[in-house]
């Protein structure tokens, strides 16, 4: 008779005996110098990384993917106000849903001008995304701030 491993737990999702946890590239794609390997990061960094990058990258930028990204940089400098907030929420989640849809479930989009609550500073875009990771079902969150 066999046994099952036991759950995955919030601190440890995907932690079986004699099955190594996954690892993908680091982004910025880097060599390490230790090593002389390219350098590897834990799968919820990686996809950290992604969203972070799909959020800071403008449609167009790509060449062979030229729709991809959220193009939220060019919104830093309007007025500050519900619609600007809406207009990013909607832009971040449809890029969300289009480029990650397999890798993330994504939850709320928070849009502020600053950082803690702060007054709104000129030029200034603090975003925030929670998503849910499909893989190990664990919720995470970014915040990227736009200057």
């Amino acid at each position: 008779m066999s046994t099952l491993p036991p759950a995955p737990t919030a601190s440890s999702p995907l932690s079986f005996p004699g099955i190594a946890p996954r690892a993908d590239y680091a982004y910025p794609f880097r060599v390490d110098p230790t090593s002389g390997q390219t350098t590897q990061s834990p799968y919820a960094a990686h996809v950290q990384q992604m969203v972070i990058q799909l959020l800071l990258t403008n449609p167009g930028e790509r060449v062979n993917q030229p729709q991809f990204g959220c193009g939220i940089r060019g919104m830093v400098f309007a007025p500050m106000n519900d619609a600007l907030a809406a207009t990013v929420q909607l832009r971040v989640l449809q890029a969300l849903t289009t480029w990650l849809s397999g890798v993330v479930v994504p939850g709320d989009v928070e849009v502020t001008g600053s950082a803690g609550g702060a007054l709104p500073e000129p030029g200034t875009l603090v975003v925030s995304v929670s998503y849910t990771l499909v893989e190990t079902q664990t919720p995470d969150n970014v915040t990227v701030t736009i200057l």
